[in-house]
């Protein structure tokens, strides 16, 4: 009988709990994995199975990519968790194991956006002017870059409280992004924000907030993606689908599984 075809669905995203029970309705025949790295703990049910924290690096990656004898990563993670991405790019060629990336289309500025272009979260910090009332919107991990700013005040929102704790003039908001931008423009407007740090993550998520600016006037000091590997992609979860399906010859594969030949 032939082996049944492993995918390991590198999640965290929006897109990957889309994407997960699309994959097993669409590719029954396969086994689909999802990985979480663990920074959130409140985790969703995908109705796969799931296995939480880091592989140890790429290495780490490459012996479990072996030893569970995969055939396919779909990395769905976030666009800023570059070294994810590295990592699995890495270890999918040493392994000789298919790649898929879903790349949510940037954010691009409209009539009405005032953006102002950073390079990363360090420019960015040096790009709020003194005096200012920031929202950062940046994650957990990243906004004690701009904890050295004594001379603003800054709204925070986190899902999950940050490793270290915040400064202490400043208000921390533990959330997910408003859904709408009523709801966003509400917040800014209650902490009195001038400015607004995001990065562009992409996606219908989180962009109530970039349209609550525009409503409100705000400059957008806007972060860019880190560079990336080289890998095949798509914009959206159906694409992804397709690309599996084609990657895994679903009707051959399908046939031969079922079949125990």
């Amino acid at each position: 009988m032939s082996s049944r075809p492993e995918i390991l669905l590198l999640a965290g995203t929006q897109e990957a709990r889309q994407l997960a029970p699309m994959l097993s309705k669409q590719i029954p025949h396969a086994h689909v994995t999802a990985s979480f790295a663990g920074v959130v703990r409140d985790l969703p049910d995908l109705g796969v199975e799931t296995r939480v924290g880091g592989f140890g690096g790429a290495e780490g990656l490459l012996d479990y990519l072996r030893q569970t004898n995969t055939s396919l990563v779909i990395d769905a993670t976030h666009p800023y968790a570059a070294q994810m991405s590295w990592n699995a790019a890495k270890a999918v060629m040493a392994a000789g194991v298919a790649l898929l990336r879903l790349d949510r289309p940037l954010w691009q500025p409209i009539q009405g956006d005032n953006w102002i272009n950073a390079g990363d979260l360090r420019a960015a910090n040096q790009l709020l002017p003194s005096g200012s009332r920031a929202f950062l919107s940046v994650g957990r991990k990243e906004v004690s870059v701009f904890f050295g700013r004594s001379d603003l005040w800054a709204l925070a929102r986190m899902i999950e409280p940050p490793p270290v704790p915040l400064p202490a003039t400043w208000h921390l908001e533990l959330a997910r992004p408003g859904k709408s931008a009523e709801e966003e423009i509400r917040l800014l407007q209650r902490h009195k924000i001038t400015h607004v740090v995001s990065k562009n993550s992409g996606g219908e998520r989180s962009h109530a907030k970039i349209e609550a600016a525009r409503s409100l006037g705000l400059p957008v000091i806007m972060v860019a993606r880190p560079r990336l590997p080289e890998a095949e992609s798509a914009p959206v979860v159906e694409r992804v689908l397709l690309m599996a399906e084609e990657i895994l010859g679903e009707g051959e594969l399908a046939k031969s599984w079922i079949s125990g030949d």
